[in-house]
């Protein structure tokens, strides 16, 4: 509860030099004084500033003076000041290739479990794979790993990188990937049952990612366990929507597709 009426007087009028300028940093925490809104701030131009409240919901709101309460005082968000000018970074941490264009794919490839592994793998990485000329495919599972590593043909020059899900010693997983044994094939995976769970849980405010029972799909049983009234197409468009940099992702993923990476730009 605030001390008294933050509200009182008139607050859109206050007087000369009382009332502060923030910054409106990413995470930062603020009330929209008019409607009451609360949020975090996840995206700020030079005229407004975007929050999303713990449900995520997002409201845009403009950068008016004395607009917003923080810790019930009323303050003015300003857009922050640029960060000091040097190279532009890629959503992976590289240096980005200014004036990229596509060129010719590579014969060599990487494959992906499903489409969600797929679009994260782009998100992040994809301009890292458009400079290489590397394309991602996905398989919708592993079950037949074998056998399309046969149907790829792999070879000197023609190089096939596999990344899969919940590669753990005993599991399903590692038996098939153990059958794959061409030099230039590289089975690589992450201990987590999904992808979702890469994305680590304070990215999307959560305090760990939930224990799904046996027997309980576990994208339904996570979403449930969230309480997030959403089919998990939606449920994934929220997760993915919140990564923006590898900052954002477990170090168990991030490794696998580096070398993945390496791998099969690797000249051989």
């Amino acid at each position: 509860m605030y001390d008294g009426d933050v509200l009182a007087g008139n607050w859109r009028r206050p007087g000369k030099g009382t009332i502060p300028k923030v910054p409106a940093e990413p995470d930062l925490v603020v009330e929209d004084a008019e409607s009451g809104f609360c949020g975090a701030v996840v995206a700020c131009d030079k005229e407004a500033v975007t929050l999303e409240d713990r449900f995520g919901k997002r409201r845009l709101f403009p950068l008016a003076p004395a607009a917003f309460l923080l810790e019930g005082k009323v303050v003015t968000l300003v857009r922050p000041a640029a960060a000091p000018s040097g190279p532009r970074r890629s959503a992976s941490g590289s240096i980005a290739v200014e004036g990229l264009r596509a060129k010719v794919a590579k014969e060599s490839r990487i494959y992906v479990e499903g489409v969600h592994d797929a679009a994260l793998v782009e998100k992040i990485w994809g301009h890292d794979l458009r400079v290489e000329g590397v394309v991602v495919e996905y398989l919708e599972g592993v079950d037949d790993l074998p056998a399309i590593v046969a149907e790829f043909g792999p070879g000197p020059g023609r190089r096939l990188g596999v990344l899969v899900d919940h590669l753990v010693p005993g599991s399903k997983e590692s038996r098939i990937a153990a059958q794959v044994t061409s030099p230039d094939v590289l089975v690589v995976g992450h201990p987590f049952v999904d992808v979702w769970q890469a994305v680590k849980p304070s990215v999307l405010r959560i305090p760990a990612w939930p224990e799904v029972p046996r027997g309980v799909p576990w994208k339904e049983g996570v979403i449930a366990a969230l309480g997030w009234r959403v089919e998990p197409a939606e449920a994934w468009r929220r997760i993915l929507g919140s990564v923006s940099s590898f900052a954002d992702l477990e170090p168990e993923l991030l490794g696998r597709v580096e070398e993945l990476i390496d791998f099969v730009t690797e000249a051989r």
